[in-house]
C-alpha cells in the first residue's frame, strides 16, 4: 500500500498544478478538469470552436504540452463591433509524474471538449508478491 501512494501522489501534484496554472496564466487559459482512478489519469481541457486538426499533444521528458489555434469569426473585410471570444494560438504545459506511461496515452475530441487519458504505468501499479510456504530458504539479494 505504501508503493502505491508514493505513485500517486505525482498525480496529486499534477492536478494541484492544473488549478495553480488556470488561477495564474496571463491572458487566455484552456481551462480543464482532472481526475484519476486506479489505472489512469484523465485530463479534459475545453476547446471550443477549435478545428481538430489544430489540436497539438505532445509529451518530452516528462512534460506535456497543448497547443491550439481557434481562428477569428470576423471576416477580413468586416468591421469587428464586439469581440469577447479569444482567437489565435493557445497552448499549456504540464509537468507528468513518472507514475505515468505516456507512450500509452490516448486522446480525443467531441464537441469541443478534449479528452486525454494516460495509464499509470506499470511501476506505478500496485502488485501482489506472492508468498511462498513450506521449507524455509534462504533468501539472497
Amino acid at each position: 500500500m505504501l508503493a502505491r501512494n508514493g505513485a500517486l501522489d505525482g498525480l496529486d501534484r499534477l492536478v494541484h498544478q492544473l488549478a495553480h496554472t488556470a488561477a495564474t496564466s496571463a491572458g487566455a487559459v484552456i481551462p480543464a478538469d482532472a481526475w484519476r482512478d486506479d489505472d489512469a489519469l484523465y485530463v479534459q481541457f475545453d476547446l471550443p470552436g477549435m478545428d481538430r486538426s489544430s489540436i497539438e499533444l505532445t509529451t518530452e521528458q516528462n512534460v506535456l504540452t497543448l497547443r491550439a489555434q481557434r481562428p477569428s469569426p470576423v471576416p477580413a473585410d468586416a468591421r469587428a463591433v464586439l469581440t469577447e471570444r479569444p482567437t489565435g494560438p493557445f497552448s499549456r504545459r504540464l509537468s507528468l509524474p513518472d507514475a505515468l506511461d505516456t507512450a500509452a496515452a490516448e486522446a480525443a475530441y467531441d464537441n469541443g471538449v478534449l479528452t486525454l487519458r494516460i495509464p499509470l504505468a506499470a511501476h506505478a501499479k500496485p502488485r501482489k508478491i506472492t508468498v511462498s510456504g513450506g521449507t524455509p530458504k534462504q533468501l539472497t539479494a
